[in-house]
């Protein structure tokens, strides 16, 4: 059953009562405001908190001490964070006892780390002990003893480490009847996250029974004992599920008597049709013989993360724009829910610190004779004066509150960050009511309020996503004239699920007919050179026109697409659908790209036939890619699929083709050839009707494609061996839920994924890390992408000898903390593996396997993680997870990867966002990334525009003038006037290409919550320039200017030292070389033996184009937020974004 939230409520007959109620509810909340009675310890304890809120620096104080002192469980590393934490900070807010204490521990950590730093722990324990209780201490029992005394109940919500897999989430369940059982607990609070792992979102029903077989011992327990079970709801995309979880429950026999609660929240525009059902199904009960239930209104708590999670994928912000809307909402729930034929089927908790709020539920409530039906709700420890005021006249009042273990306080960060968050803002009451005497904060509250209740049906309610899979036409992205990312599809919409799982069973197209006769190759080759020569002279803008038009048919084809990868690749539809908006990204990118080939400073002339050759991993994006970039270059395409993944290929080149004719063009400029990989199969790779190949494949597929033909012009990306460092510093939640995703998404087949994890610290890796790490990796739940239960697809095909030895042999030293299960006959189908205690240089240390197995090395401190990082002999991805700045910023300078990531899974490259290509032996070519602004451009020839360069006023680098002076020198001997003229605007030009585009950090997309960096980084090795037979003396300038303005290590070489340039060709990882003049046919056989580029295009004035080979393109992509709440980590937008590199 679903909430209809597409139907607005209206307002009740009696909605006048709410107006009527809003003067004797100012009255009332102004009484509450004047009976401040807060005493002793409560009084200090409220006026810390105060303090804390009121300070710019109180709240990232508080959450940097409990993230980088009280988490870390390395002593050491711990009291070095405490140093930083309060290096040049006067912590004010803490008060002088406190304040000193710091200071204290500070300088004397460094010395005795164990002594010290276990104090300094649990005095932040004791400090938000009122807002925090721990579960297994005295605390908690005489808490609840005040409370029964007072007339107060404490709603308990036990926190804990992040759920990541079943045997924690049994645990907790275990632990929440603990709680039920203990004879001083009347009220709990628990989340269907806490109670089950990894819920697969686009499996509804799946989870649903899941989390019901979960909760029954937890409501049976509360039967039992006669605690009120609360259940919490959490973000958006729980809405759906947990309605239909609690109704779904209390409605079985067995708890028909049984009266339990829900949370609706406020800043959901969808809540107001979620309470009407609610409502509908508890009359409908109470009529039927049974208990009443409960609605527990608050306004809302997640905002900053709903905020993070709709920027990231492109979607509407799920909760309201304004607080006054929120506000607005509330009232009209409150005016929808106290209604005289609810008030004995559906009890209201009115959980709010606004006591306009509170005063306003009263004075309704008794106007419409039905007090009976309300119960004040505030939070443990928040106000507690105005709790009791509230408490005079509700009779009672239920306080919310977090308890934990001892062990497990750190987690209660989240908790506080968010309590602090919203407290500190200007709009909330608390911050008002916080703010010292003579500022005037309360003075605007009342006419927000009484605004607010003015407005609460004239406030839009219905879901601000509205997104519907089957009633789409095109891309999605707003059209602004600048690129925009495709959006994913929503799992928490019901269309789209149904959409989804329809494409699992729907039927495929046959797959095509290997091609084996060479005469239909050439044939296809002929015709594919005929219309490219044609389609190389459209105007740019007519080509990005049509890829356009490509793209709306690749989002046409997005069921298609999925069905095919579910059916055919196997994978699960949330690895399937981010890959058709990687697509449609794709050809929206390039068409952007095609326009920006025609500059002023060279003039581009496009190759003829492109081959494209995707792999099976990616059968849809990489392809499209591919194609997209091409054409964008002007270049008509053949298409050679994996075979593994043919069909999905029919449909992608089927749509791509429906673009080219809806947009005028031949379809026939995309073919798609399936060749056995056979001596067919050479003669297309290898055929010289083709002009250039764009691979994406292992390094050995690269190597083997230019030993049949040295001379091929090769695009590849190729293979990884990529690690996630974790230091002591890192979140372990957050660390443990990204290393299990990128380790053993789709099965761990993918070039980015996760295949070492290096950890960092002298304790290694804490006993909880490796616990979350076991158990969430054995809690995948392995099957075919049909299946939407899947968490871990299978294989494509059996193991091959590398994957089989990662999977089932052991290094010297090295153990299982989870050995490997081959599942069925065929051996598709692995539990997944992870190794622990793998050497440096050993064999799984540097060869990829590329299949679901993880292993772990310890390393002693950062650099040797970087240098263990760095030595695998690739250079795909990478990525670190820490709160530490000092060391995200040591890391990213250090890192040696294409894509680096910080604090976030280390897969699933975005589309200009995060430019997808990496450096050393992960890379064949000239190195530009996919998906970033120098990939098109790179596959083209590019000469000197006609007529004489323009003069650029602009101030040059001393290594570039001197350059220049010794170039003047020249003229008239081995250069002429022309030249150096020519030579001077070069260097103009490199200086204006750097200062705009190589020497600065770039980030497009501008999000808030993630910053994605793309910059230039120096060259690893020496670029090898070769001056060879018939190299004009000009053009070796030009190289030195370039290398002058990129400050670019360069070894310069004629003929009569090929062997030396050879040999150091094949030392390199993935050499450069610039050749000038003819090139000898012994670099050409060596470069293609050992993966290196030769870069042999003539020289040319402009920059943009001459600087590339002496520069690295990076990806940098940083989460920049701690639970919603914007951080600069790792300083990457003051430093990187600021400054730029140099």
């Amino acid at each position: 059953m679903t909430v209809d939230s597409t139907n607005p409520p209206t307002a009740p007959a009696n909605s006048a009562d709410v107006d009527a109620a809003v003067p004797d509810a100012i009255a009332r909340a102004h009484e509450w405001l004047a009976a401040d009675s807060d005493t002793g310890s409560e009084a200090r304890a409220a006026e810390q908190l105060s303090a804390i809120l009121r300070d710019p620096e109180g709240m990232r104080f508080t959450m940097d001490f409990v993230d980088r002192v009280a988490r870390p469980t390395d002593d050491a590393a711990a009291a070095q964070a405490l140093h930083k934490v309060t290096d040049g900070v006067s912590p004010s807010f803490l008060g002088s006892v406190d304040s000193a204490l710091l200071t204290v521990g500070a300088k004397a950590g460094r010395i005795a780390p164990r002594l010290v730093m276990p104090a300094a722990r649990a005095r932040m324990r004791q400090l938000v002990s009122h807002l925090v209780l721990d579960v297994e201490g005295r605390t908690l029992r005489d808490r609840l003893d005040r409370a029964a005394e007072a007339g107060e109940q404490l709603n308990l919500n036990l926190l804990g480490e992040l759920v990541l897999g079943e045997k924690e989430a049994r645990d907790r369940t275990r632990r929440t009847i603990e709680l039920i059982e203990n004879p001083r607990v009347t009220y709990v609070s628990v989340k269907a996250s806490s109670l089950c792992a990894q819920l697969q979102h686009w499996d509804h029903a799946g989870s649903l029974e899941r989390l019901k077989e979960r909760l029954r011992p937890v409501y049976r327990a509360a039967k039992a004992h006669g605690v009120f079970v609360n259940l919490d709801m959490e973000e958006y995309h729980d809405l759906e599920l947990t309605v239909d979880l609690f109704t779904g429950l209390v409605d079985e026999p067995e708890f028909r008597d049984l009266t339990a609660g829900i949370v609706l929240q406020a800043y959901l525009p969808d809540s107001p049709a979620a309470l009407e059902r609610i409502a509908d199904f508890a009359r409908a009960r109470h009529a039927a013989g049974g208990a009443p239930l409960k609605v527990r209104l608050v306004k809302g708590a997640n905002l900053a993360m709903e905020r993070v999670h709709a920027e990231v994928h492109g979607w509407p912000q799920a909760p309201y724009l304004t607080k006054p809307e929120t506000d607005s909402n509330y009232y009209r729930q409150l005016d929808l829910a106290l209604q005289p034929d609810l008030a004995d089927a559906l009890r209201v908790g009115v959980a709010s610190h606004n006591l306009f709020t509170s005063a306003l539920a009263w004075e309704l409530a008794d106007r419409r004779g039905v007090t009976r039906q309300l119960d004040a709700e505030m939070l443990q420890g928040m106000a507690p004066g105005q709790a009791r005021a509230v408490r005079e006249v509700f009779g009672t009042v239920i306080l919310y509150t977090p308890v934990v273990r001892t062990e497990d306080f750190d987690v209660a960060v989240s908790y506080l960050v968010r309590r602090l968050e919203e407290n500190a803002d200007p709009e909330n009451f608390l911050h008002s009511l916080f703010a010292p005497e003579g500022e005037g904060a309360m003075d605007g509250q009342e006419e927000v309020f009484a605004r607010a209740v003015r407005s609460r049906w004239e406030t839009p309610a219905g879901p601000r996503r509205r997104q519907d899979r089957t009633a789409e036409s095109g891309r999605q992205a707003p059209r602004t004239g600048r690129f925009a990312n495709e959006p994913d599809t929503d799992p928490a919409l019901p269309a789209n699920r149904s959409w989804a799982l329809e494409a699992l069973t729907a039927e495929l197209p046959d797959a095509p007919e290997p091609v084996t006769d060479t005469e239909i190759v050439d044939a296809a080759l002929a015709h594919g050179r005929t219309l490219g020569a044609a389609w190389g002279t459209r105007d740019v803008g007519k080509r990005a026109y049509v890829l356009e038009a490509v793209g709306d048919a690749v989002a046409d084809a997005r069921g298609r697409l999925i069905a095919a990868m579910t059916q055919e690749a196997g994978k699960t539809v949330d690895q399937a659908d981010p890959e058709v908006s990687e697509a449609v990204d794709f050809c929206s990118y390039y068409a952007h790209s095609a326009r920006r080939l025609a500059g002023p400073q060279a003039e581009f002339h496009p190759r003829t036939l492109t081959l494209v050759v995707p792999p099976w991993n990616f059968p849809v994006a990489i392809p499209v890619g591919g194609i997209t970039a091409a054409l964008a270059a002007g270049s008509a395409v053949v298409v050679k699929p994996a075979p593994q993944v043919t069909r999905c290929a029919a449909v992608l080149v089927e749509a791509v083709r429906t673009g080219l004719a809806a947009a005028g063009e031949d379809p026939d400029l995309v073919q798609l050839v399936m060749v056995p990989e056979d001596e067919t199969g050479r003669h297309l790779i290898s055929h010289a009707d083709i002009d250039q190949v764009i691979l994406t494949g292992a390094s050995d597929t690269a190597a083997l494609f230019r030993s049949w033909r040295p001379e091929m012009v090769l695009q590849a990306e190729t293979s990884g061996k990529n690690a996630l460092v974790i230091t002591p510093f890192a979140d372990p939640d957050l660390a443990v839920d990204d290393l299990v995703h990128s380790a053993f998404g789709h099965s761990g087949q993918k070039c980015s994924a996760a295949s070492l994890a290096i950890v960092v610290g002298s304790d290694g890796l804490s006993e909880r890390l490796i616990g979350q790490l076991v158990d969430a990796t054995e809690t995948l739940v392995v099957g075919p992408g049909t299946d939407p239960a899947t968490t871990m697809n299978g294989l494509i095909e059996a193991p091959g000898e590398k994957l089989e030895r990662g999977l089932t042999q052991l290094e010297e030293g090295e153990r299982w903390l989870v050995e490997p299960e081959q599942l069925d006959e065929e051996g598709l189908f692995w539990r997944p593996g992870i190794r622990d205690n793998v050497r440096p240089g050993s064999w799984f240390h540097t060869h990829e396997c590329f299949g679901p197995v993880l292993g772990i090395m310890r390393a002693r401190d950062l650099d040797e993680a970087i240098d263990w990082q760095n030595a695998t002999g690739f250079g795909l991805t990478g990525g670190i997870h820490s709160l530490d700045d000092d060391e995200v910023a040591h890391w990213m300078e250090r890192v040696e990867v294409g894509n680096a990531y910080v604090n976030r899974g280390i897969t699933g490259a975005i589309v200009e966002r995060q430019p997808f290509g990496g450096w050393k032996n992960s890379s064949v070519g000239p190195g530009a990334k996919a998906g970033g602004p120098n990939y098109v451009a790179q596959l083209g020839d590019w000469t000197d525009p006609a007529g004489e360069l323009p003069v650029h006023e602009v101030d040059l680098q001393p290594a570039v003038a001197a350059e220049l002076r010794r170039a003047a020198d020249l003229v008239g001997d081995e250069l002429t006037e022309a030249d150096l003229n020519w030579l001077w605007r070069a260097a103009e030009l490199d200086e204006l290409a750097w200062r705009s585009e190589f020497g600065r950090a770039h980030d497009p997309a501008a999000l808030a919550g993630e910053a994605n960096v793309f910059r230039y980084r120096p060259v690893l090795e020496p670029v090898l320039v070769h001056v060879g037979a018939g190299a004009a003396r000009r053009d070796v300038i030009r190289q030195r200017l370039a290398t002058a303005r990129a400050q670019a290590p360069v070894v310069f070489a004629d003929d009569s030292r090929v062997e030396r340039v050879a040999g150091a060709v094949a030392s390199q990882d993935s050499a450069r070389v610039r050749c000038l003049g003819e090139v000898p046919e012994l670099l050409c056989t060596t470069a293609a033996e050992h993966g290196a580029v030769i870069l042999d295009g003539p020289a040319l004035a402009d920059g943009r184009r001459e600087l590339l080979p002496y520069l690295l393109e990076q990806a940098v992509s940083v989460t920049t937020h701690r639970f919603g709440l914007h951080t600069d980590t790792g300083r990457v937008r003051a430093d990187v974004l600021g400054a730029g590199r140099r």
